[in-house]
């Protein structure tokens, strides 16, 4: 399905990330992942995803708080596979904490990670897209960027921007062959929740189990976490040609919470 095309997937040595890479690897995208992680560790999970799907796969470290790593990372991109066709803007970094204990540098931080960077990643990618008449950029929304919540300020900020920035995209590609969406999850068990969800069960006394059982029974008529796998089908439904028509949405994958 996907064949021929280059996708760039920040946050991605790990964790979700990963999964939405290895969805587009196995629809046949060569796949750049990219994570503050060690260079072994990176590389080997690139490797990975090359020798499970038979597609070109590389990693980078790039700082996301830095501009100019991001440009860098971008022509590495085109430079080694030809062009850059799929930017999906998953990387995330979220604080907790009250916003009148809020540290700017938390702020600044959570803003230059979470949605300056889309936006450098747009703005160098959209020429290339243009240009060959096709491109998907996808930013990994949430339930929270329908909502608001406690002690999250930058995480309910940014994700609720990114999907302001796709429609802002959105409406300028249309009509070009691009397109941007927002996916917006709901609870994913990803290391961050299991970290929280094993916190709780220590306090609590609790088993594990019976507290991720009730956690995601708080956030999902379903009673269930949002499945990685099915969060990436969405993506490369996204991407593919089903997807044609499809730009500026907000699409929920989060076992109904959001109409709950």
């Amino acid at each position: 399905m996907l064949a021929g095309r280059t996708a760039l997937v920040t946050g991605s040595a790990a964790g979700l990330g990963y999964a939405l890479a290895e969805g587009l690897a196995a629809a046949g995208a060569n796949v750049v992942i990219n994570g503050l992680c060690a260079d072994a560790e990176g590389r080997a999970a690139a490797d990975r995803l090359a020798e499970a799907h038979g597609v070109g796969a590389a990693f980078d470290p790039a700082d996301l708080r830095d501009a100019r790593q991001i440009e860098a990372m971008a022509a590495g991109v085109a430079r080694r596979f030809g062009s850059l066709d799929i930017v999906v803007n998953n990387a995330v970094i979220r604080h907790f904490s009250p916003i009148e204990a809020f540290a700017s540098a938390d702020w600044d931080e959570s803003i230059a990670v979470n949605l300056t960077a889309a936006f450098h990643l747009a703005r160098l990618s959209l020429a290339g897209m243009k240009a060959r008449g096709w491109g998907r950029i996808v930013n990994l929304s949430s339930y929270y960027g329908f909502r608001g919540a406690e002690n999250r300020i930058d995480y309910v900020t940014t994700k609720t921007a990114l999907i302001g920035m796709a429609r802002a995209i959105a409406i300028e590609t249309a009509g070009s062959g691009v397109t941007c969406n927002a996916l917006c999850p709901g609870s994913v068990l990803t290391p961050a929740i299991e970290d929280r969800i094993a916190g709780i069960a220590a306090r609590s006394g609790e088993p594990v189990e019976e507290v991720a059982k009730r956690y995601a029974s708080e956030r999902s008529p379903m009673g269930r976490f949002v499945d990685p796998a099915k969060l990436a089908a969405a993506l490369v439904f996204l991407c593919g040609p089903a997807g044609d028509d499809i730009t500026g949405t907000a699409l929920p994958v989060d076992c109904g919470w959001f109409a709950a």
